[in-house]
């Protein structure tokens, strides 16, 4: 079992998702910290794309955020620093995103991947690791070109 949880978060259109990938995770042992919302009441992506920012901050783990097409969370996400929010639709992506970007969360789009590909896409995210080398320099440049 690892050690830190697999941090989620999610609007009202995430919902679903979200729970299907907790559940997916903690049959898998995986710990998991789940921020919300807990009903499919109208919410606002942004307050916990906030909330999960903070959360990884804190700990230094990964955040998995989910809205209708993953972008509101991505461009939130992105606004804080140290986050590496990546955007992915496919296994490929989520996999160069931790091992090239060193992303620390991933953002997915209720609305775009099925319940097996974003399954597939969450899996590949967390079964990647940061490559370092050049890759660092290139990841230190995001951070020194943030406002």
């Amino acid at each position: 079992m690892h050690a830190s949880p697999v941090i989620f978060a999610s609007d009202h259109a995430g919902l679903f998702l979200k729970e299907s990938l907790i559940s997916y995770l903690e049959g898998l042992n995986r710990l998991t910290e789940d921020l919300g919302p807990r009903s499919e009441k109208s919410t606002d992506y942004p307050s916990y794309a906030a909330k999960l920012c903070h959360r990884v901050q804190e700990t230094d783990g990964l955040g998995i955020l989910i809205c209708g097409t993953g972008l509101g969370m991505s461009m939130t996400a992105n606004r804080f620093s140290g986050i590496r929010a990546a955007l992915c639709s496919n296994e490929y992506m989520a996999r160069m995103a931790r091992k090239h970007n060193d992303a620390n969360v991933l953002c997915l789009g209720s609305r775009m991947l099925g319940i097996d590909l974003a399954t597939n896409v969450l899996d590949a995210f967390l079964g990647s690791e940061f490559e370092g080398g050049r890759h660092q320099r290139r990841v230190d440049l995001i951070e020194s070109v943030a406002c």
